[in-house]
């Protein structure tokens, strides 16, 4: 695997329990900053159609 040049979000501060998202290429993986060594590997293309489901409220009934 590539050298991934993870980013974190500017709203989780300096916690250390936060998503990371890294690309390369067609590739997007995602881990946790506690469990590092899990990453969930999807492409941009799903990614963008769970971000839109997202902000349409889709998944809403997931969280409190």
């Amino acid at each position: 695997m590539h050298q991934l040049n993870w980013q974190k979000s500017s709203f989780s501060n300096d916690q250390t329990n936060c998503v990371e998202i890294a690309s390369v290429g067609e590739l997007v993986h995602i881990r946790e900053s506690d469990d590092p060594a899990t990453i969930v590997t999807t492409t941009r293309a799903k990614l963008d159609a769970w971000i839109r489901g997202a902000k349409a409220g889709e998944f809403d009934h997931f969280v409190a």
